[in-house]
């Protein structure tokens, strides 16, 4: 682990975004809680913030942090369910592994309780879409390669 000690604790924040794609029938059945193993935004919602809350159990170099707030949305798209969430600690090293962790350990409850209705899930997209807080101060994600900072 990096020693973090003589870092002065900021309040962070950080915002992953995921996706997963599918049928059109799997969505359906999403949107009218008709797939076997029940209501798949609930049950996703609470599986993205425990992996929140886990992460440092299985990403090895990272920091346990104090989580003040885990927010976990989902919510049908076009193709899909789009997923966001937000981790937010007072400390001294951010909370941007948290957050991917969140959507992560969502979009897989999502690939679970869908695969028996659809065999062609897609995860994609999981990124940091922002982070706030810390010496680095805010990143928001630039689509476009051109737009990006010079070095990123």
């Amino acid at each position: 682990m990096v020693d973090v000690s003589s870092k002065p604790e900021t309040h962070r924040t950080a915002r992953a975004v995921g996706h997963v794609r599918m049928a059109e029938t799997t969505r359906r059945r999403i949107a009218e809680r008709a797939l076997p193993k029940g209501d798949v935004f609930t049950v996703a919602r609470v599986a993205g913030v425990l992996a929140a809350k886990r992460v440092s159990e299985i990403v090895p170099l990272c920091h346990p942090l104090p989580l003040t707030d885990v927010q976990v949305d989902l919510a049908l798209g076009a193709d899909g369910v789009e997923i966001t969430a937000t981790a937010v600690c007072v400390g001294r090293t951010g909370v941007e592994m948290e957050a991917l962790a969140a959507v992560t350990g969502a979009a897989l409850t999502v690939y679970d309780m869908c695969k028996s209705a659809d065999k062609y899930l897609i995860i994609e997209g999981v990124r940091l879409d922002e982070k706030t807080g810390g010496r680095s101060g805010t990143f928001r994600w630039q689509s476009a390669p051109d737009e990006r900072p010079e070095g990123e």
